[in-house]
């Protein structure tokens, strides 16, 4: 009796067990969907293909199918893809065999995001061979878009941004969109003559004739299209009818960036040129393509001047009528006024005459930077078409047109005495009456310097005052100065001013620097750097900001370039205190009338100023180096200009005379 009552249990067990686990069996319409999602998410079509009903994949073949989502999603440039879904609410049975499951689609397209509600019908069907049902999906073209319909289209259409322009005080421009002329060949129209067109077109563009094959041999050229070979700036009128004559060439007028005052802002407002790879794997937002800017202010306001092109994706239907999926407005450049007088800006460059150097003009009372150069220059319409041996040419250029001076410090000669006698003054060391009584031209401290001595450029014959120093220009006397102030107090007085901080200007300055490492322990550099030599090196704009610290009450106004900036801010207060600064300015007044600067004296437009020669790379102390001359002048009276002027290479141009010269013929010009 016990053991039928075993089976019977056993039995019982058995099936129950059995029932269970054929329960278990049923496969899930949700499991399917899932699995369907995650295909689609990673763009594995082919697999979706599988997973759909026969009559589903009527409208298309397996390859057709995945060839055209697939060139939906890349052409609208579909990113972050997500399906979401819910399990259906009601009981899934052996029974049933239909199923809908609701999902949500959300993505990123090149026209912003997408998001949309659809409906999945599952349908159970059964596997003859197998003997096994399966789960597939109706699929239609809803899944793809919001009720898309077989017979529609997907378009896009492109509204193109324009880039911000940068403009000067008067509202001229410096960078602005205008037209360029784009060369191109159409190669059938080549035909037999091939080598010979491109021999010559290569010539005309300074191109090599593998670059033009390269061009030509682009994946999506046919015969009969256009091949865009390299655009020339719409000022090359006789280069472009030359290039018009050639077989098979054809120009087109194209919208691009223009610099009208050319090299003259070169280095100021820089230019434009496509985006690199590298460039494409560090900055957002941007397609390969696209143009960015590559220097100087154009780079810099990369982010305000940068347009976006407007983008609508839709849906067009058999009659040409269009419903819209998603669209982005298009979003123009900002235009950026600058404080730079571009006429003066022209006027200063071409004072340099081809020779190297650079030079700022400021109001010295506000800050306003009127013109900021470095020479020599390139032009920038030209420069962003240039092959890359045209620019490996001017890159080996000695003169160095491509390094922008106004971001270098420079070693700066005499110019350096201001902060001398400001130093000096303000710790005492000075006193303005009293005198040094110095002989010679030569001067060491002892017999621990060696054989350096300290040269001065003329003996008066007499003791020296702080004004006979400023207006001769006397070397020793600051020297000697210096050494009585002493490392600490000298190095905290350069410090004052801002020697080795970050200048405050909307262009990125290479700061002051006092020495190499940034001590002033040995005292012959000491003693060198009181006059402008040794190791010190101070910013073209910097300089022109201390002289300025002369009539502000001895405050450092902060430079301003955007014309949207405050103006008359104080970057640095009292560096000088307002009697020692009055002090120097009468001694800034006689150099001009009796001293070093005495070429610049003008009855009609008085100036102040000083003048300076840096000796560079020089063998040996008694030989003659490379000599830098400086000037840095502004208007006595009126006090609305400053300008400080640095050129290379004087001793083959005359010496500091040229560079006075240049700038009293600025102020001239101003004044007019």
């Amino acid at each position: 009796m016990k053991k039928r009552f075993l089976f019977f249990s056993i039995l019982f067990l058995f099936l129950l067990l059995s029932a269970c686990s054929k329960k278990d069996d049923i496969v899930k319409p949700q499991d399917v969907f899932d699995t369907y999602v995650k295909h689609w998410q990673k763009g594995e079509y082919d697999k979706l293909y599988d997973m759909h009903t026969e009559q589903s994949n009527e409208l298309y073949s397996k390859e057709e199918f995945v060839e055209r989502l697939g060139k939906i999603y890349h052409d609208l440039e579909i990113t972050d893809l997500k399906v979401s879904f819910k399990a259906p609410s009601e009981e899934i049975s052996e029974e049933t065999t239909e199923v809908t499951i609701p999902f949500t689609v959300s993505m990123n397209s090149m026209a912003g995001p997408i998001e949309f509600d659809h409906e999945a019908n599952m349908i159970k069907v059964t596997d003859d061979e197998e003997e096994k049902e399966h789960w597939l999906i109706e699929w239609n073209h809803g899944f793809i878009f919001e009720g898309m319909q077989p017979d529609q289209k997907v378009g896009i259409e492109t509204v193109p941004g324009s880039r911000g322009e940068i403009l000067d005080r008067n509202g001229n421009g410096l960078a602005i969109n205008g037209e360029v002329i784009e060369v191109g060949l159409i190669p059938e129209r080549i035909e037999g003559q091939e080598n010979e067109v491109k021999s010559k077109l290569a010539g005309y563009l300074n191109l090599t004739v593998d670059e033009i094959e390269q061009k030509l041999n682009a994946s999506w050229v046919q015969p009969h299209y256009y091949v865009p070979i390299k655009s020339v700036p719409n000022t090359q009128v006789g280069l472009i009818e030359k290039i018009e004559q050639i077989q098979g060439v054809q120009t087109r007028k194209v919208s691009g960036r223009v610099y009208p005052i050319g090299e003259a802002a070169a280095h100021l407002i820089g230019y434009i040129g496509e985006i690199t790879a590298e460039e494409l794997d560090e900055m957002e937002g941007y397609s390969p393509g696209d143009y960015i800017g590559k220097r100087g202010l154009e780079q810099i306001l990369e982010d305000r001047l940068r347009a976006e092109d407007g983008v609508k994706i839709y849906l067009e239907n058999p009659d040409q009528t269009r419903i819209t999926v998603a669209e982005k407005p298009v979003k123009n450049g900002e235009t950026v006024q600058l404080t730079i007088d571009s006429n003066f800006q022209q006027e200063m460059l071409k004072k340099f005459n081809g020779n190297a150097g650079t030079a700022v003009a400021i109001h010295p009372k506000t800050g306003e930077t009127l013109a900021i150069v470095s020479s020599p220059s390139f032009d920038p319409n030209t420069y962003m078409f240039m092959s890359a041996s045209e620019k490996e040419e001017l890159e080996n250029n000695p003169l160095k047109p491509t390094v922008n001076r106004f971001v270098l410090p420079h070693t700066p000669g005499s110019v350096m005495k201001l902060y001398t006698a400001v130093i000096g003054l303000e710790t005492g060391k000075i006193k303005p009456d009293k005198e040094r009584n110095i002989t010679g031209k030569q001067w060491q401290k002892d017999d621990t310097w060696g054989g350096y001595y300290v040269t001065r450029v003329s003996d008066p014959g007499r003791p020296v005052n702080l004004e006979d120093a400023m207006v001769l220009s006397d070397n020793i006397y600051f020297a000697q100065t210096a050494l009585e102030i002493g490392e600490k107090d000298y190095i905290a007085g350069l410090k004052k001013f801002g020697f080795g901080e970050k200048i405050p200007y909307s262009y990125a300055l290479q700061p002051s620097q006092i020495s190499n490492e940034g001590g002033l322990s040995e005292e012959i550099l000491l003693a060198d750097t009181a006059y402008g030599q040794g190791e010190v090196q101070t910013n073209i704009v910097h300089l022109a900001l201390s002289y300025g610290a002369i009539l502000n009450k001895g405050n450092l106004i902060k430079p301003v370039l955007l014309a949207e900036e405050d103006q008359s801010q104080i970057w640095k207060e009292s560096v000088v205190s307002p009697n020692h600064a009055d002090l120097i300015a009468d001694y800034l007044r006689k150099v001009i009338t009796q001293g070093t600067g005495k070429p610049a004296n003008m009855s009609d437009l008085p100036l102040s100023g000083k003048t300076g020669t840096a000796e560079i790379a020089k063998a040996s102390q008694g030989e003659q180096g490379m000599e830098n001359s400086f000037f840095v002048a502004y208007n006595t009276n009126e006090q609305d200009l400053l300008i400080a002027m640095m050129m290379e290479g004087t001793q083959e141009l005359g010496g500091t005379k040229v560079v006075v010269e240049a700038v009293k013929n600025l102020f001239a010009e101003f004044k007019k």
